[in-house]
């Protein structure tokens, strides 16, 4: 399975952005997509995560301004960022698990990332 992003950019204070993810090879099923994102020296941090319900969650630092939802028909992920402020920079990173239901087929897979850049 290969996933890729796509969506980051430059961006002002304010602005919105919307990154994308899209899983493609031997998918099946998609149990969990999940982003987090990366500051160049710093530990990757949890951003969002969407399960196969719908189910949601995300860091307390982006309630309210980031939404993440999925197409399941296109094996891909979204996630709508508003409100963009500095501390947002950083690479951007979809990773998304899945497996074959009722066999022991199973991927745990990272995508390249996509670099945000909020700045004045």
């Amino acid at each position: 399975v290969d996933v890729v992003e796509s969506g980051g950019g430059l961006v002002q204070p304010g602005d919105s952005l919307k990154l994308s993810c899209v899983a493609s090879g031997p998918v099946f099923s998609i149990y969990n997509m999940n982003w987090y994102r990366q500051v160049s020296g710093k530990e990757r941090e949890f951003v969002a995560s969407i399960n196969g319900f719908g189910g949601t969650s995300y860091a307390d630092s982006v309630k309210g301004r980031f939404t993440i939802s999925r197409d399941n028909t296109k094996h891909a992920g979204f996630l709508q960022m508003n409100a963009l402020n500095p501390h947002d920079t950083a690479v951007y990173y979809c990773n998304v698990v899945g497996g074959k239901p009722d066999s022991l087929y199973e991927y745990d897979v990272w995508g390249q990332g996509t670099q945000v850049t909020v700045s004045s």
